[in-house]
């Protein structure tokens, strides 16, 4: 059976780059598939566990050249690890067998690595991170930009047009001047180029780095070439100049795409990096990593919880806004499960540790958002084959640019300084960041409100839905009953009927009771004591209150008490009627009221409606409830059409007649009885997972019980999909436009000419528009309900915990 893995890569400074390690990696025995991303420097492979490990694949990153640290995992799972903490942290992508990830770390430090932290990186922070290849990048540029200027002030450009006349330094000859000036910038400021180039080629590809050391190293070798033999016209700043642009804009460009994985970073610091135990009666600080199964953890008020974990003593509330998107603090007492890198906040839990490293809910939330961000939507791998054939294209019209000025008459300088601008001009770069910019941050802005993609192809779904079938009870509704109505006569007040029904009730552990307990609370209803309590199976209770005798039941029980309910019947038909649950009430031997029950909408259900609606999308209700309860629900929200008394069995077959119907259809159900309807629906929505965010038949996945996080997933897709299109769009219109006029095709007819520095300026701010344009994307407007706008607050909160209060 086929595995997952998200290894941990470095050094790919170009997005072009990442072909180098698809390419050679799918050529490597039992690796089935890579998706390699340069803009958040990860790659997901699907390989045989059988027949390679991840020891192996991470061997094989490094023999292309590039730094792989392997797998990526929170900071929390790759703190330095002893043998027995490797073993209970085994990692999920291996299937959790600890011997064997013990080995594949030990399998890895033998490839090179020298420690288990190196083998399992940090969201970006192994090896080279983003952070600091843009910092090297930086050092590159101004080192380039100091002496570039040198370089122009005493080249013919500096004499004639800056009008500048200063004497050459220790009476040099101005292009021998030039060519020292030029060491530097070539040999340091411009080396990532013939270096990336080197790596690309060794792997048969070509990228970016091709085209860019082409460009400066033609330039300057030519130059070299005319210094060495007596002097002459000499491309020494212009090779400078580019090497000097190309690196601003790449720099920009990284401090982009920096920006853009900002979601993924925020996740991976989310756990607290130290834990306290509890070992044979004393408490032990030690690293989280450390923690194994069945440890028992203190944690106090304002710590975070350092892995999943059931609560054997204490009570407290926790605030898992971060991981599962929920805003309220969830209240945990004995048996309550809690979840790693949430916050304790008002009690001391002491919690056995029952999933710890990569098995912790954070561990797998973090993986499925990292393969989402580097899955390739259909569109990028289109981009991805034009980005190589793109850099084929340019260096073949290079030549052909240079053949034909020398043709028609043109000097080897200006055939050669037109040859060059066609190779730098163009930019395949902004193909190869188009999408996978734009999906990082969709799929990232999602995360912050507990929606997880597990794909870029769900993205493009969810763009293109226009039918949103929802599964009533635990979606649109809570799942459990509440009141709606409380009818009474004459004879008593409602407040009074609550007390005296609640009394009886609070004996019962009947749901409906229970129901009725917690409204009676709700209104703040005094309590009552009962006596001589009976309950009668499948009827109804009686007991003694404050001298009454109550009788709670159906029409059966009451007419077993000899009460007359007769008046009441046609209340409480007429309740059924409209799908609740009437119950009658008999006080001192007389009817004397109904409390009607119903399953309790969500509250953002009817807000979520509204909200699909304003999208175009037509929504359907599915529910095995009869005619009347579906309908009633549906009326109270809006809903446009209603399907019920629906078999779970059947609802698979109900989305298949709608998309028959020509509709784009998603379902949104539980992920566990739903699953077929899920499978079959163009994008299927597992809702409420809570911890369990490993659903197969769901596309997306929302963390919270929350029916409003499906407009927002829709809205996340149509923003995505309209900033990769734009991306799309501009990549291919620049390069269409930008390679005709570099080769000098309307030279002749109006004079345009561009130079290969103004050439590498536009080819650098044509990736930063693309990564700048994606950002945008973080703008996009989301719906917020009651609980939304706090949601996201506690979520930019949660990796800045208050430190822990001791007691």
């Amino acid at each position: 059976m086929s595995q997952k893995t998200v290894l941990q890569l470095g050094g790919l400074h170009w997005a072009t780059s990442a072909r180098a390690i698809e390419a050679t990696l799918t050529r490597r025995p039992g690796v089935e598939a890579v998706e390699a991303n340069a803009a958040n420097q990860t790659a997901t492979v699907t390989y045989d566990p059988h027949s390679t490990t991840v020891a192996e694949l991470t061997g094989w990153v490094r023999d292309c050249g590039y730094h792989c640290s392997g797998q990526s995992v929170p900071q929390h799972v790759c703190e330095p690890m002893s043998e027995p903490a490797a073993e209970g942290a085994a990692s999920v992508h291996d299937g959790g067998h600890a011997g064997h990830q013990a080995h594949t770390q030990r399998d890895v430090m033998d490839h090179g690595a020298h420690s288990p932290h190196e083998m399992m990186g940090h969201g970006g922070h192994a090896g080279m991170s983003m952070a600091d290849m843009a910092r090297d990048m930086r050092n590159r540029f101004l080192v380039a930009l100091v002496l570039t200027a040198g370089i122009t002030l005493w080249s013919p450009m500096g004499r004639d047009m800056l009008g500048f006349t200063a004497p050459t330094p220790f009476g040099l000859r101005d292009d021998v001047f030039a060519l020292l000036l030029s060491l530097p910038v070539v040999f340091y400021s411009a080396w990532i180029f013939f270096d990336g180039a080197w790596r690309a080629l060794r792997n048969r590809t070509l990228d970016m780095m091709v085209l860019v050391a082409v460009a400066v190293g033609a330039g300057w070798l030519y130059s070299v070439g005319i210094t060495l033999t007596g002097g002459g016209e000499v491309f020494y700043e212009a090779a400078a100049m580019l090497t000097t642009f190309v690196l601003l804009g790449h720099w920009f460009e990284m401090r982009a795409r920096g920006g853009a994985n900002d979601a993924i970073r925020a996740l991976m610091d989310l756990a607290p990096p130290k834990a306290t135990v509890i070992r044979d009666g004393q408490e032990v600080e030690i690293p989280t990593a450390e923690v194994m199964v069945d440890d028992l953890v203190l944690i106090r008020p304002g710590g975070k919880v350092p892995v999943d974990g059931t609560v054997e003593d204490g009570m407290s509330e926790v605030d898992e806004s971060m991981v599962t998107g929920e805003s309220m603090p969830v209240g945990k007492s004995s048996g309550s499960e809690v979840i790693g890198a949430s916050i304790n906040t008002t009690g001391v839990l002491r919690v056995r540790a029952t999933k710890v490293g990569s098995d912790t809910a954070l561990a797998q939330i973090v993986r499925l958002v990292q393969e989402a961000q580097n899955s390739k939507a259909p569109g990028q791998r289109l981009a991805d084959r034009a980005a190589f054939w793109l850099v084929l294209v340019a260096l073949i019209g290079g030549v052909g640019t240079f053949l034909v000025w020398l043709a028609v008459g043109a000097s080897v300088q200006v055939a050669l300084l037109f040859a060059i601008t066609v190779v730098v001009i163009t930019c395949p770069d902004a193909l190869g960041l188009a999408t996978p910019t734009a999906i990082m941050v969709g799929t990232g802005l999602g995360a912050r409100r507990g929606v997880l993609f597990k794909n870029a192809t769900a993205l493009e779904s969810a763009a293109h839905i226009d039918t949103v079938v929802l599964d009533k009870t635990g979606t649109l509704t809570k799942g459990e009953p509440e009141v709606t109505d409380v009818l009474t006569d004459n004879f008593l007040t409602e407040t009074e009927l609550l007390r005296l029904v609640s009394a009886v009730e609070r004996e019962s552990e009947h749901p409906l009771a229970s129901a009725i307990v917690a409204h009676a609370d709700d209104q703040g209803v005094a309590r009552a004591a009962t006596s001589d309590f009976q309950n009668v199976p499948g009827h109804g209770a009686v007991a003694d209150v404050d001298g009454h005798r109550v009788v709670v039941g159906n029409r059966k029980l009451m007419a077993q008490q000899g009460i007359d309910v007769g008046p009441w019947l046609a209340r409480r038909d007429e309740l059924a009627a409209s799908g609740r649950t009437a119950v009658l009430i008999g006080v001192d031997g007389r009817g004397a009221g109904v409390i009607a029950l119903a399953d309790a909408v969500r509250e953002t259900s009817e807000q979520a409606i509204r909200e699909l609606h304003e999208l175009g999308a037509e929504v359907v209700m599915l529910s095995g409830d009869n005619q009347a309860t579906a309908d009633r629900i549906a009326g109270q929200l809006g809903i446009d059409t209603v399907i019920a008394e629906v078999l779970p069995g059947d609802k698979a077959a109900k989305v298949a007649e709608l998309q028959a119907a020509g509709k784009k259809v998603a379902m949104v159900g539980d992920g566990v009885n739903d699953a077929p309807a899920l499978a079959q629906a163009d994008l299927g929505i597992a809702i409420g997972a809570g911890t369990d965010v490993a659903i197969e038949t769901a596309d997306l996945v929302l963390m919270r019980s929350d029916p409003l996080d499906v407009p927002i997933a829709l809205r996340v897709g149509r923003g995505t999909l309209r900033k990769m299109r734009q991306n799309l769009g501009w990549a291919v219109g620049y390069n269409v436009i930008a390679l005709p006029i570099a080769a000098g095709v309307f030279e002749p007819s109006l004079g345009l000419v561009l130079r290969p520095e103004v050439a590498a300026l536009s080819m650098s701010g044509s990736s930063v528009i693309v990564a700048v344009n994606a950002l945008m994307l973080k703008r996009l407007r989301l719906p917020s309900g009651p609980q939304a706008d706090s949601a996201q607050a506690h979520t930019q909160r949660a990796s800045k915990a208050p430190a822990p209060t001791g007691r």
